[in-house]
Parts: structure tokens; sequence; C-alpha cells
């Protein structure tokens, strides 16, 4: 063992938390919470908002990178801003009240969006969803589960991860039906409600500990400069970026391209994206057993080639089956990819830090998130076809595979 592998399982050791693991009624309602939320931050504001690219595009006149850079632009401006002071203030005062504060956020967005018909409004607009995803998406639900399971913490995430892939499955279909009766924009405002609503109470009363005695606003957080010197720590945060770009790239750009490159029907449309974050759910529960039993580095290389075998079925199919076939292994792939990396984080490093990082890590990965698809969107307007970019996502999905091949191969107990 090396002696950077000595200091780092040596800090990881001194930073679990000595309480034995809760899994009474309250943790279920922490992980039912944590469930919803996801739900309702990334499976509906994230991935429901490609579903309404092309309407936009044809609507306004808008092109394919100008639909996509709206998502850039926000994430470069919110995760460099916002990340970092988001894991601090989650490690500091807890996770509820940013929680709290990013579910109405992501709902403002949503009904903002669809009331625009400008692109300055349109940036505007996707700044609050980029903040509602920072403030009370992953990061906040990350710390908060970490808080509550510790044996079962990849099951627990896995569990809530699951509400991602329901809400993405569900999003197209729901969509589909509401612009079917009300049009593309009164669709949008009733998504931004349905977040609210659904979200916000369960938020309000969670509790974010298994200590009722523990205060938050008093607790100094501990130093995490030394992790910031650890050449795992930026292994990590470019393994995630790489895998996140070419998960975002691929996923921002499905719908025009079925759309508007390959001119299947909305409804054809709408049922493949479903099945895409369907086999995600498969993923998540999938990848959240291996992370409980296997090195966590091993489940994460997995997730990675999955994602890297699964894009050319894709752009150089072509048939029903090889669209098929793309859905079933991205869509695992997909389920696992944002799900592992809280789960490294907190194996290598532990879970006292594991806000301030995680806020740095998802900051990394907003910026890749951010661009990439506009980077897609815009060698498909230059070429007239995805073939290239194709090579680029599967390139950012390696290049993710050889970053984190150099992990430690920490395997939990069970």
């Amino acid at each position: 063992m090396t002696d950077l592998q000595t200091t780092v399982e040596g800090r990881n050791s001194a930073a679990q938390p000595a309480a034995s693991e809760s899994v009474g009624p309250e943790a279920l309602k922490v992980a039912g919470t944590s469930f919803v939320v996801l739900f309702s931050i990334v499976g509906l504001a994230l991935w429901g908002l490609p579903f309404f690219y092309d309407f936009m595009v044809q609507q306004f006149g808008w092109t394919r990178g100008q639909v996509t850079s709206g998502n850039a632009l926000s994430k470069l401006l919110v995760g460099p801003l916002f990340g970092f002071f988001a894991g601090w203030v989650v490690d500091r005062f807890g996770p509820r009240r940013i929680m709290m504060a990013g579910i109405l956020m992501a709902g403002i967005a949503l009904i903002g969006l669809g009331s625009i018909s400008t692109l300055g409004f349109f940036y505007f607009f996707y700044m609050f969803n980029a903040l509602g995803y920072v403030c009370g998406g992953p990061l906040p639900v990350q710390v908060l589960l970490s808080n509550w399971f510790d044996k079962s913490r990849g099951k627990a995430m896995g569990f809530a991860y699951l509400g991602i892939g329901f809400g993405g499955a569900l999003v197209p279909l729901i969509s589909h039906v509401l612009v079917q009766h009300f049009g593309w924009q009164v669709a949008l405002r009733i998504l931004g409600l349905l977040i609210i609503v659904l979200s916000l109470p369960l938020a309000f009363f969670v509790k974010e500990s298994p200590n009722s005695e523990r205060k938050p606003v008093h607790i100094t957080p501990p130093d995490a400069r030394w992790a910031f010197k650890n050449i795992y720590f930026y292994l990590l945060t470019i393994g995630s970026m790489c895998s996140i770009a070419a998960v975002a790239g691929t996923q921002q750009n499905l719908k025009l391209y079925l759309s508007l490159d390959r001119h299947y029907p909305q409804s054809a449309a709408a049922h493949i994206l479903s099945m895409v974050l369907g086999f995600s759910i498969v993923g998540r529960v999938l990848m959240g057993w291996l992370a409980d039993r296997y090195p966590k580095r091993n489940v994460m290389l997995l997730i990675y080639l999955l994602v890297a075998i699964a894009i050319p079925f894709l752009f150089f199919g072509t048939s029903r089956l090889a669209i098929y076939t793309f859905a079933v292994i991205f869509g695992i792939g997909l389920g696992g990819d944002y799900m592992i990396i809280p789960l490294m984080t907190a194996d290598i490093f532990g879970l006292k830090i594991l806000g301030r990082l995680m806020g740095v890590i998802l900051t990394a990965g907003g910026i890749a998130d951010a661009l990439a698809p506009w980077l897609i969107g815009h060698l498909r307007d230059a070429s007239g076809s995805y073939s290239l970019a194709c090579f680029v996502l599967v390139g950012f999905a390696l290049l993710g595979a050889l970053a984190v091949l150099p992990l430690p191969r920490h395997r939990k107990a069970t």
C-alpha cells in the first residue's frame, strides 16, 4: 500500500461517524423525501426541458446551438459562483434550508420558461433552473442521505436516485399529453407548479440528522485542504466531468436528433426518451447494489464503459432495434453515472467534508454538463450531421474511464 493510500484511508477512517446506522421510520422518510426531490429537481426540471427544445426551434426560429446554450451559459455562471458556496452552506447549516430554496427556484424556472419569447428571458430563467439544481438537487440530497445511512448508503442512494429515473421516464409522457391539451408553454408552467407542490412540503419537514440534538449552525466545518492536495480528488473530478459530458451531450440532444434529424413523431420520440430514463431506474438499482458489494472504482468503470458502448447505436444505427439497444444500454449507464460519484467520494474522503468536496465536483461536472450539449449542438449545426459528435461523445466517456482507473479499490463491508 502506498503512503498516499495509507493517508487517505486514515483520513477516511477518522471521518466516519461513530454512531450506528439508523434504519427506522425517520430514515425511511429521509429516503422518501430524497426520492421525491430528485424526481422533481432532476427528473422533471432537468431531464424534462430537452423535450421542449424542438418546439422552441420551430416556433422561435432558434438553432440547436442556441436552445442548448441556455443550459451552457446558466451552468457556467451558476456552477463556479455558487457550487462551492452551496457545499459550504450544506456543511455549515445542513441540507434542508438550501434544498427548499432550490425547489422554489426550479419551479420558478419552468414557470418562467413557459412564458418567454426572447433569448434574453430564456437565458434568465435557465439561470434559475441551474440554481435550483445546484441548491436543491444531488448536492443536499447526497449529504442528507450520507448523514442517515452508512452500511446501506449505496442502496439508499440508489433508491433516492430512482426518483430521477421515474421522473425522467414520466416527464416525456406527461409533457406530451400536456402539450396536446394546452400547448407547450402552458405545459412547462404546469410542470413548474408540480415541482413545488410535490417537493416543498416534504423538504420542510425532513430531519437533517439521526441525532436530534445536532445543531448544524454551531458546527465548525473541518479543514478540507488536505483533500484538495490529493491526486485522487482531481482524478475523480476529471473522470466525473468527462462522463457527465458524454451523458449530458447525448441526452440534451436526443429529442432534437430524433425529432428533427430522424423525423420521429412526437409520441415516438417521447416514448424513446421515456425508455432511456426508464432503464436508468434499472441502472440505479443495479449500480447501487453493486456499489455495496464490490469496489466502487470497478462499478464506476463499468458505468463509463456502458455509456461509451451505447452512443454509437444511436447515431450510426439505422433501425428501431438499434435505437432501442441504445436506450437500454445508455439508460443503465445513465442511471449509475451521477449516483456513483458521491459514493466514490465518501468512500475515499469520508463524510465530514463531503458537502464541500461534492460542491467542487458538482461545479466541475456542471461545467461539463453545460458545455457538452452546446458543443454537440454546434457540431451538428456546422457539419449537418451528428457523426463527428458521436466520436467526441465516445471519447469523453473513454477518457473518464481512463481517469478513474488509478483510484483506490476500496471494498465496503456488507
